[in-house]
């Protein structure tokens, strides 16, 4: 099946979201809230899951599937977001703007996935 370009751009982009959860894992491991446990395995397996989910939407077996897990990996992604709002140090040094506007942005990035199942 034949899909459009920005569908490809989207994949390419949680691949390399995820890549960045490997090569840059620290930045990751500090944003995480405090009471989740094992910050480094959970980064690691978001990580994986990105570059799967990216890979996922380009096969027209697992598009759908990779479609719902993306929704529902941003999804819960918003606990990060919403954690880094909570105190000077969550926000890892990012302003409060910053961190605001990032919480619509999650909602764009979930409409975006969500509206290739029609396809």
């Amino acid at each position: 099946m034949n899909y459009p370009w920005h569908l490809y751009v989207m994949g390419i982009v949680y691949v390399m979201a995820g890549i960045m959860h490997f090569v840059k894992p620290k930045a990751y491991m500090r944003i995480m809230p405090r009471y989740l446990p094992n910050h480094k395995l959970l980064v690691q397996l978001s990580g994986i899951a990105e570059i799967l989910l990216g890979i996922g939407v380009c096969i027209p077996a697992t598009k759908n599937y990779a479609i719902y897990g993306i929704v529902l990996m941003l999804a819960v992604f918003l606990l990060v977001h919403f954690y880094m709002l909570s105190s000077k140090k969550a926000s890892a040094g990012f302003p409060k703007w910053l961190l605001i506007a990032r919480l619509p942005l999650q909602l764009v990035l979930m409409y975006w996935a969500y509206s290739y199942l029609l396809l």
